[in-house]
């Protein structure tokens, strides 16, 4: 990377107000992208029993976080734009996570309660085909 560091005043002084960028070509943080892409999917497939959401928005956070480590080594040379994308992400992520995680719950509740309410019921039906009276 080739790095500006010549900014002088007209004194031949380094000049502390000529703000410029340390890169010249700042780059994408890598997987802020996908990290989004998951996240709004997780956010997207989290009705299908939970599993799915639960399933992406896991791998999104996991990736969240080696790209902002990656991030915080040297901000500078990646773009704020992918930064933000990053932070979407994540946070689209945590809404897939905890709604999918909700929607599971309910699931299991809703199954437990079936068979809790037509079980008995169920079960009690069939007492009097036990015995053979004929």
């Amino acid at each position: 990377m080739d790095q500006i560091n010549n900014q002088t005043n007209a004194f031949g002084q380094a000049d502390p107000n000529i703000s410029t960028p340390k890169y010249i070509y700042q780059e994408p943080i890598p997987n802020s992208t996908a990290v989004l892409v998951l996240g709004i999917i997780s956010i997207a497939t989290c009705w299908c029993y939970g599993v799915i959401g639960l399933i992406l928005s896991i791998i999104a956070l996991v990736l969240s976080g080696n790209a902002k480590r990656t991030y915080m080594l040297s901000p500078e040379k990646y773009t704020p734009g992918s930064f933000s994308n990053l932070k979407a992400g994540k946070v689209c992520a945590i809404i897939g996570l905890s709604v999918s995680a909700l929607y599971i719950l309910f699931f299991i509740f809703y199954i437990l309660a079936i068979f809790s309410f037509v079980g008995s019921d169920f079960l009690d039906a069939f007492d009097g085909f036990n015995s053979f009276n004929y």
